[in-house]
This record gives C-alpha cells, sequence and structure tokens, in this order.
C-alpha cells in the first residue's frame, strides 16, 4: 500500500512557525484512511515488538515475553534500578520494532504489517522529504529511519536531546496513531527550556505529524497506571 500526505497542508505556510519555534505538531498529516490503517496495524497481534531500555549502561534489548514475565523480585530489582539511574540521567523503557533495520536486511513481513512499512516508504519519498525541506528551510535531508514504538503504563523517556556524533540527525519526526488519548495518562512529548521548564508539550493526538530540530532538549513522560490505551506511533530521524 502507499500512504499520502494530505494535499491540503502547505509546509510554506507552516514553515515561519517552525523556523522560529524549531518545532512544529502537524494535525491531519495523512491523508484518507491511511493513519487508521496504520493504527490497526500497530493494534495487532503481528508486530514483532521486542523491549528496549536504558539504566545506568548502554541501550539493550530483550525479548518481550521474558521481559513482562520477570519474577516480582526481578522486577523490584530493575524498577528500583530505573528510578535511581532516572532520576539524574538519560533512561528509558519502551517496546519497540526497529521497522528500517528489517527493510535494510532486505526483509518485509507484508500482509497485516504492510501498513507500518508504507509509513517507512513515506518517511523515505522525495514527497516527504521536499515537505521538510519546505517546512525548515534545510535542503540536505536524504533519509530517514524508522522505528514502531509502544508505550505501556510506566514506559517512558527521559529528558535528552537526540545528538550523536557521526549520525548527521537534522530533525526528529514522531507520527502517532492512537485513535484516542488523553494527556493526563502521560506520553506527552514534553519540550525543555534552558531554566528547566516545559516550554510546550504535544500530546500523542491520531494522525499528527510531530517534528523539530536536532539537538532540542525533550523527554517523554511516563505513562500512567491508569491509561486507558498503549501510546503507538512510527518515529525516527530524517538524515543526511
Amino acid at each position: 500500500m502507499q500512504l499520502t500526505i494530505d494535499p491540503a497542508l502547505d509546509p510554506a505556510s507552516l514553515a515561519k512557525v517552525f523556523r522560529r519555534l524549531g518545532r512544529l505538531h502537524i494535525p491531519g498529516f495523512l491523508a484518507g484512511d491511511g493513519a487508521d490503517r496504520v493504527a490497526a496495524a500497530l493494534a495487532g497481534p503481528e508486530v514483532p515488538w521486542i523491549k528496549t531500555w536504558r539504566t545506568t549502561g548502554p541501550s539493550l534489548d530483550g525479548d518481550l515475553a521474558q521481559f513482562d514475565g520477570m519474577t516480582p523480585d526481578n522486577r523490584a530489582a530493575f524498577d528500583a534500578e530505573m528510578k535511581i539511574a532516572a532520576a539524574d540521567g538519560f533512561c528509558f523503557q519502551f517496546d519497540a520494532w526497529r521497522v528500517s533495520d528489517d527493510i535494510d536486511r532486505g526483509v518485509r513481513r507484508g500482509g497485516a504489517l504492510a501498513p507500518v512499512e508504507a509509513v517507512h516508504d513515506l518517511v523515505n519519498s522525495r514527497a516527504f522529504l521536499d515537505f521538510v525541506a519546505a517546512l525548515t528551510g534545510e535542503t540536505r535531508g536524504t533519509f530517514a529511519d524508522t522505528m514502531a514504538s509502544r508505550y505501556r503504563p510506566g514506559d517512558f523517556l527521559s529528558a535528552h536531546d537526540d545528538h550523536v556524533s557521526g549520525k548527521n540527525r537534522l530533525f526528529a519526526y514522531v507520527l502517532n496513531f492512537t485513535p484516542v488519548w488523553r494527556p493526563d495518562w502521560g506520553g506527552v512529548l514534553s519540550f525543555l527550556d534552558e531554566d528547566g521548564h516545559v516550554a510546550e508539550g504535544y500530546s500523542p493526538s491520531f494522525n499528527a505529524l510531530n517534528i523539530f530540530a536536532i539537538p532540542s532538549a525533550h523527554a517523554v513522560s511516563y505513562v500512567a497506571p491508569y491509561a486507558g490505551a498503549n501510546r503507538h506511533a512510527v518515529t525516527g530521524w530524517v538524515r543526511h
């Protein structure tokens, strides 16, 4: 299948706000039923989710069933380590499927997961890269990587700025695919100012594109235990 950007969106008309703030929330990004189809795929049982996390050391990936099946004692120890590390360091935990890693290896799952793979195709298309160029004024973007993410209760991403030497990241993007979400459930993409305040926060509104320049200090707030849904998105970086 093929996804398309809503033709009613004019990046040139949005450029002034982006270039002033270095970030933008764009609702209604995909045309037609594209967002509905991606949302259904991400909510389905076929997604090859893994658990990814970081406490005091490097980022780690693990088998999701094993992670969810930890004994109460092991879970308490993990949570205690995460709590200490996250108090003053960069930490996270959420579920992931690194779509672009699969596609770069020549693996396409198709079938029920074809809509998610179509997001990868879209963000690597001239239509998307030209949209980003017109929005940002930056013309060096040549490709984007893609990762499906699922934040369940207890998941979060602490403060960081996405800059990694040698990765050539220009912009981060997040396409949101949770049909119903309340901001008090958490999972808010929060931008942090130099005084330590939340300068702005984007709730994961359905079919919205959030895009921001790298580096930008930001975090994804803790998903509350009472959240009524999982937070689904496809995210990545536009690179050169």
